[in-house]
């Protein structure tokens, strides 16, 4: 499912793109390395595995990757999966690319711009797996229908997540964690997987800590698993 959006159509973005002005050393890595792992929203091959010159044998996707802990660790451990990363801020994908690269990675793809780009482009059901983790809570009421995982894009996830493959969502914010839940939960695509709360309390066994991650256990973080039904 291609979409070429216009910049009348583009979705409007409200995350922040840049911090501090990258060192000559960032901003040579992102010249020299980000183009060999981008992928254009708008010339996807019709099999997205075709993205990789590795054969994959699934294809995940992580939403909001941060500066990549999570997305290098996992692909590390999955040399047969292709990985798909989106993540607007330029300042963390510096800190990806350069990870990426010195782990010899070749089953990583990313999108250094809004996801939404990147979903609604492309193929239905292509996906075993996607993650959403830690993202950005907009905690005032205004606000909140800026929240990534919401109604405006659980069908986009519904639509590229194969039956019985998962969604992963994690927060430490207690608002977006009732959030989550009340809008995953009316959703007919998505069934929880927790029995107890032994299930949203305990990282999962396979999951890569993040930095964030580490500083945001202080709190009480909350790890969900909902399987596309």
């Amino acid at each position: 499912m291609s979409h070429e959006w216009s910049d009348a159509s583009r979705p409007k973005f409200f995350g922040r793109r840049r911090g501090r002005s990258l060192n000559p050393t960032q901003q040579r890595i992102l010249d020299d390395k980000l183009p060999g792992l981008s992928v254009d929203p708008d010339a996807l091959p019709a099999d997205p595995s075709d993205l990789f010159d590795v054969e994959i044998r699934d294809l995940w996707l992580e939403v909001g990757f941060g500066s990549g802990e999570h997305l290098v660790g996992q692909a590390g451990n999955h040399a047969d999966i292709g990985f798909l990363g989106c993540e607007p801020f330029i300042n963390g994908v510096a800190k990806m690319v350069r990870d990426a690269d010195a782990a010899g990675l070749r089953n990583v793809k990313i999108l250094a711009d809004d996801a939404r780009l990147l979903l609604d482009a492309l193929p239905d059901a292509c996906l075993g797996r996607a993650y959403v983790l830690f993202p950005d809570p907009w905690p005032k009421k205004r606000h909140r229908p800026r929240r990534f995982v919401g109604p405006d894009n659980l069908p986009r996830l519904a639509r590229l997540l194969r039956p019985g493959a998962e969604l992963r969502c994690a927060t430490d914010h207690p608002d977006y964690l009732d959030w989550m839940l009340y809008h995953v939960g009316r959703s007919t695509a998505f069934e929880w997987l927790a029995e107890g709360p032994k299930d949203w309390r305990d990282r999962w066994d396979d999951h890569i800590p993040t930095r964030y991650e580490t500083k945001a256990l202080a709190g009480r973080p909350s790890y969900l698993r909902f399987r596309r039904v």
